[in-house]
């Protein structure tokens, strides 16, 4: 029996259902994570290109674009227990480059940041209740790392009642394996694994 087969046998890998209005949730696309001249960053030029087709075409049809980056005060950075783990990210920290939202990603002044301290953009914000607030039934979910703070979003953003859309090819990662595994893990339980041309067809379409 194949890997697809004991999914599909178990009950996993359905489809979800796509709403009317939904919003854009860009993870962590900052210069941290982008601007390969800091070693926690990879090249990620062509996922922001992608990504930017999507959120231009959702904010310009009123849908919420919602962005995301991770930033921590210095006092954080002894007192964190995934900062003791991933030792890197104590780099980011609030006020500098690294914590602010790659330019090439299209943000406009009136897209929302949330701050965040952990992998998930739900945990210890107020994202959902922004999403709630705007009527959103489907989150579109882009960014990084794939592995990371993407997966984490999109676990959280089920079990906050939202249904989820990833385009694989506006997320990436440092390595390709996890890149993968976590979008295969996620197709199977959690949302959609599609493409930005998948997305903006539909999003043209509401």
């Amino acid at each position: 029996m194949s890997q697809d087969e004991v999914y599909e046998k178990a009950g996993f890998g359905g489809s979800v259902p796509r709403g009317t209005r939904p919003a854009v949730v860009v993870v962590d696309f900052t210069y941290g994570f982008t601007d390969t001249v800091y070693p926690t960053a990879a090249d990620m030029h062509a996922q922001i290109a992608r990504t930017r087709a999507i959120t231009d075409l959702a904010r310009s049809r009123g849908f919420p674009v919602i962005y995301t980056t991770i930033a921590y005060q210095p006092w954080e950075v002894e007192t964190l227990a995934w900062l003791r783990k991933a030792t890197g990210m104590r780099a980011l920290l609030a006020g500098s480059r690294l914590v602010e939202i790659d330019a090439a990603t299209g943000i406009s002044d009136g897209d929302p940041i949330v701050e965040k301290h952990g992998a998930s953009a739900f945990h210890g914000t107020n994202l959902a209740a922004m999403l709630t607030g705007a009527g959103v039934d489907t989150i579109v979910v882009t960014g990084a790392t794939t592995s990371g703070c993407v997966r984490a979003t999109v676990v959280d953003a089920v079990q906050s009642g939202f249904n989820v859309l990833v385009p694989r090819d506006c997320c990436a990662d440092r390595a390709n394996a996890p890149h993968e595994a976590s979008l295969y893990d996620i197709d199977q339980k959690y949302g959609d694994v599609t493409d930005a041309a998948d997305v903006t067809d539909w999003i043209a379409k509401l």
